[in-house]
């Protein structure tokens, strides 16, 4: 039979946490629910765990504090912050600490669960299949920075592999500036995010050479991008 993985929640709603929980668990994961900072800490360091989710907003010790905790003593673990507190400020010390992701509430628990699954196969997790992304007719191996359309091989920089397997990550959702810069340039000022642009120019030039797909990446009113694939036939 084959292991479960096993994800930390730390939630201190207790009705969300118990909803989230059976939602996960009826999807294949083993989840311990910790409805504050301290026990989530203690969980952690009594268990096994392949992710964490992380409240913010907690008693005791807050979701910042806890992921402090996990980032020092295990960087290989990946975690996700999932908060109400959506401003600016908060998703950039997030990912500064080092978080994967950072969903604000409310949000689509299928969305979770696809992010989830990428984190997962990203952090080299063997009960995840391997697998390269595919856009449109293109092939992406993010590990080898290859872009493929049929015989035609771009070899990607590191930044712009980078950028492309966060916009391919979202599922169509936004990526905003801030995670972008923060994960690729551990940055997100003025002069970064005019080179974050260069870089974006260069992925859409790339992705325009698909004749049967429309392939854009969208400039989501000043607040991010959005990679979009739309069939021509």
């Amino acid at each position: 039979m084959k292991k479960k993985l096993s994800i930390l929640l730390a939630e201190d709603d207790t009705n969300f946490g118990m909803m989230l929980k059976f939602f996960l668990e009826s999807n294949g994961f083993q989840v311990t629910l910790c409805e504050n900072g301290n026990l989530a800490i203690h969980a952690f360091r009594d268990n096994s765990f392949d992710l964490c989710i992380l409240d913010i907003m907690m008693p005791y010790l807050d979701g910042f504090t806890v992921a402090e905790h996990i980032a020092k003593s295990s960087q290989h673990i990946p975690f996700v912050f999932l908060t109400a507190k959506a401003l600016k400020d908060d998703q950039i010390r997030g990912y500064k600490i080092g978080a994967s992701d950072y969903l604000i509430k409310p949000f689509d628990p299928e969305i979770l669960l696809l992010k989830i699954q990428v984190l997962l196969k990203n952090a080299g997790n063997p009960a995840i299949t391997s697998a390269v992304f595919h856009i449109g007719n293109f092939e992406f191996d993010y590990d080898k920075r290859l872009l493929t359309l049929d015989k035609k091989i771009i070899k990607l920089s590191p930044k712009e592999a980078g950028l492309l397997k966060l916009l391919c990550e979202k599922q169509q959702e936004i990526l905003t500036h801030e995670e972008a810069l923060i994960k690729i340039w551990k940055n997100d000022d003025y002069f970064t995010k005019q080179s974050m642009n260069v870089f974006i120019t260069k992925l859409r030039k790339y992705l325009a050479q698909d004749a049967e797909y429309q392939i854009e990446i969208e400039n989501m009113h000043s607040k991010g991008f959005i990679l979009k694939v739309k069939h021509l036939r």
